[in-house]
């Protein structure tokens, strides 16, 4: 059984930072391409970050140059680093993976992150 599991939200201060993990298991992690996406009150999920299997990511314009993602395959987990928080940084971040070869997406519940203005 896939799972995606996120842990590390919470409230931070805007300047500050906050580390996210989504920890997988069930599939061959090394393999499978992973995603960091945040959904705000009233507005449809837009993609953070992505990470491939070969280690190449992909930013939002947004969070270029605060927002880092990276990955530990030996602990099947991946991390987005956020740094220099904002307020419109406030949302439910979720974590996808995509397994190799199939293609399925497998989404966590998610993970409140409160930046107050």
């Amino acid at each position: 059984q896939v799972q995606v599991v996120e842990s590390g939200g919470g409230l931070v201060q805007a300047g500050g930072s906050l580390r996210l993990s989504c920890a997988a298991s069930g599939s061959i992690f090394s393999r499978n391409a992973m995603g960091w996406y945040r959904q705000a009150p009233g507005k449809q999920r837009e993609l953070v970050a992505t990470i491939g299997s070969g280690g190449r990511t992909n930013y939002a314009d947004s969070v270029k140059g605060r927002f880092t993602i990276s990955r530990d395959n030996a602990k099947n987990t991946v991390y987005l680093e956020m740094n220099s928080v904002k307020p419109e940084d406030t949302a439910v971040y979720y974590c996808k993976m995509r397994t190799t070869p199939d293609g399925y997406d497998y989404w966590g519940q998610g993970t409140q992150v409160t930046v107050p203005s």
